[in-house]
């Protein structure tokens, strides 16, 4: 069963009376399945982890792009289907994309369960999870910060049919902090919880 949610990469701008009209920096993105909690910090706390090692964190949209193509390189196995003969080599992983390698699949997973969303847009509906990532507004080649993220209750946010833009305003969230405190916090309660 699927678990969808929606993540907002969110970059603060500071106002000013020069400031024409600017708002916050967002990049929104819909992920289809292991949206729960546990799943998406440890995802976004190896993101982190990778963008800190290599300095690459360049704002919202890279940062979303870099979350989607790791989710989706983590689902690739789904392509082997676990047939022995069936490999990918790693000298030729544009052998990956030729569609007649995969015939021998219903649907290619590892290429759908995203989406790049319009942050207007808000949500479809039938997410069950809100996130906001709070990046620094610092210079990428400062040293990196924590990110701060916001994680909503259970289905806690406005939902109907069509897209509602309020859904992040109205959220009731159950954690805004740091995703290191995030980790520790509600990653430890769904081990409880199980």
């Amino acid at each position: 069963m699927s678990t969808r949610s929606q993540l907002r990469f969110v970059q603060r701008v500071e106002q000013t009376d020069e400031t024409d009209g600017n708002a916050d920096r967002i990049a929104q993105v819909y992920r289809h399945s292991d949206g729960y909690p546990g799943s998406v910090l440890r995802d976004l706390a190896q993101l982190k982890e990778l963008l800190d090692a290599t300095r690459a964190e360049r704002g919202p949209d890279y940062t979303a792009a870099t979350f989607v193509f790791l989710d989706k390189l983590s689902t690739v196995d789904l392509y082997l289907d676990g047939d022995p003969e069936r490999t990918i080599d790693a000298a030729q992983p544009a052998d990956l994309l030729e569609p007649s390698n995969m015939e021998h699949l219903d649907q290619p997973l590892f290429l759908l369960g995203h989406g790049v969303e319009n942050p207007a847009d808000g949500i479809h509906g039938d997410e069950e999870y809100l996130y906001v990532v709070e990046l620094p507004t610092e210079n990428s080649f400062d040293e990196p910060t924590e990110w701060t993220v916001k994680v909503s209750g259970h289905s806690a946010f406005p939902r109907w049919d069509g897209p509602i833009n309020e859904a992040f305003e109205r959220a009731s969230w159950q954690f805004h902090g740091s995703l290191k405190d995030a980790l520790a916090e509600l990653v430890r309660d769904e081990a409880i919880v199980k």
